[in-house]
């Protein structure tokens, strides 16, 4: 544990934890922000629906991809070389965004933000990593964790507010701002990196790696348009795979892997691995898919909507710290199942009585026991020395299961619809395309491929929605009952 022996190495490591709070806030900032400008985009050159779905999509794509490379660079380099290269990358291309004349280059630039995001967090994780132990380092990770719900939460918020007495620039203006503050307290508070001669980085492992999370990205991404069984999503999925086995394959044979393989046969590092998956489903599945639900089935406007939205996001501002305070009287173990059981109780009461706060609040709530908990764990099941390695699998499992969450829960519900629908209408009709329309919560668009069956769509949509729910609850269950064993505290031996 870090000793503190004078005041100016407390207000050097406030510093420090500050500068790491808001690299930490600059991600999920750079979540929402794009995406409530998105409409102020249209009017610029190369504004097509496919290059404006890009501007999301690729931070999503470069920031999964190289947070695993990030995270062992920074066990190479050192944590301060990667932090400030990486919020220093990330400043220079927001400000370029702000000043792109076209959406096509406003993606390529995206890119490479997501770039620096990944390297700017990877280090800000692994940095604080020897400098706390124990409840402190409990308490620091669960400030990040609330750090990160701050975003979520009042990201659009912000964004909106912006956008009503600016012009769309202004959102990444703001953006680089914040993280040129925290590239200056960075700068100013995180020693000097020690000489790493001897530490190598696995470039093919790193090349198969980023390469293979890659194309599995684009072809989740794609699946949507193209269809499951389209060339242009099996393509990527077996270059992916094959890709794949070629990195494992590398990793048994270096010296020095970009991913320690055995670190798998542990228990508790497996457990890690899940619980950093489950947020994905639980939380950013009803953040992504409950809007348009609320729009286009429950007849909300998009204001109202966004505000019962807030029920969800809200308890990410105050349940991580309090995990952290919980960890006195509870093992992290148990807090984290009782989370997902909190999630799974708020899941079941959505599906059974329809959208309202209550249920809502329950869901955040009870992500946000996890939430406060798994980045302090992520460290805490692997020595200091692969602090880097441990937050860069982490946060590849955790930005990518992101990406599957979506990916099957949009898959399931469009099936669900579909299976209803067919189950009555003649096989001639386009149901295919109509439930993915209803899937989107576009029901006004899929009665127009389906003329005169608007009752039957939201009826069909109502129940696989609240089947989608229940889904969810279930696999919240047994989560929590795989993470009680995964987790477990190993068994302390007994002295003589």
């Amino acid at each position: 544990m870090l000793t503190v022996s004078s005041s100016s190495t407390r207000l050097l490591l406030s510093l420090q934890v500050l500068a790491a709070c808001l690299t930490g806030l600059l991600i999920p900032l750079s979540f929402t922000g794009p995406a409530v400008v998105l409409p102020a985009l249209g009017t610029l050159p190369g504004a097509s629906a496919p290059a404006l779905n890009w501007v999301l999509n690729a931070y999503i794509l470069s920031y999964g991809s190289a947070m695993m490379v990030a995270g062992s660079l920074t066990d190479v380099l050192g944590r301060r070389r990667v932090w400030l290269a990486g919020l220093a990358l990330f400043c220079l291309s927001t400000l370029a965004i702000a000043a792109a004349p076209s959406v096509p280059l406003i993606a390529v630039l995206r890119f490479v933000q997501g770039l620096g995001g990944a390297a700017a967090f990877a280090a800000a994780m692994s940095s604080l990593a020897p400098l706390f132990q124990g409840a402190a380092r409990n308490r620091v990770m669960s400030l990040l964790g609330t750090t990160f719900g701050v975003g979520l939460a009042f990201g659009p918020l912000a964004a909106g507010a912006m956008l009503g007495v600016a012009h769309w620039p202004a959102v990444f203006h703001a953006t680089a701002v914040l993280g040129l503050l925290g590239l200056l307290l960075a700068a100013a508070s995180v020693p000097r990196d020690p000489v790493l001669a001897t530490v190598r980085l696995d470039w093919a492992g790193a090349a198969t790696f980023s390469s293979a999370l890659g194309l599995l990205t684009v072809a989740l991404l794609l699946a949507p348009e193209h269809g499951w069984r389209g060339a242009a999503v099996l393509g990527p999925a077996t270059a992916s795979l094959l890709l794949g086995w070629l990195f494992v394959r590398i990793e048994k044979t270096v010296a020095q892997p970009l991913l320690d393989l055995s670190l798998f046969r542990q228990r508790r590092f497996v457990g890690v691995q899940v619980l950093a998956a489950t947020p994905a489903f639980l939380f950013i599945v009803p953040v992504v898919m409950l809007p348009g639900r609320l729009i286009g089935f429950d007849g909300l406007s998009p204001l109202a909507a966004g505000q019962l939205m807030m029920a969800l996001a809200a308890p990410l501002l105050v349940v991580p710290l309090l995990a952290s305070v919980l960890l006195r009287w509870c093992g992290a173990a148990s807090l984290c199942a009782a989370g997902l059981l909190l999630a799974a109780l708020g899941l079941s009461w959505l599906a059974v009585a329809g959208p309202g706060v209550l249920p809502l609040l329950l869901i955040g709530a009870g992500i946000g026991l996890p939430w406060g908990l798994m980045d302090a764990m992520a460290l805490n099941v692997v020595e200091a020395r692969r602090a880097g390695m441990a937050t860069g699998i982490f946060n590849t499992v955790r930005v990518s299961a992101d990406g599957v969450a979506l990916a099957v829960a949009g898959a399931v519900l469009a099936g669900l619809i579909g299976t209803g629908l067919a189950a009555v209408l003649p096989a001639q009709l386009p149901i295919a395309q109509a439930a993915s329309r209803a899937a989107l919560g576009d029901l006004q668009q899929a009665a127009q491929l389906l003329p005169g069956q608007l009752d039957l769509l939201r009826a069909t949509y109502a129940v696989a929605f609240r089947q989608l729910l229940l889904f969810l609850s279930a696999l919240a269950v047994a989560t929590a009952s795989l993470l009680l064993y995964l987790l477990k505290e190993p068994r302390q031996a007994s002295t003589p």
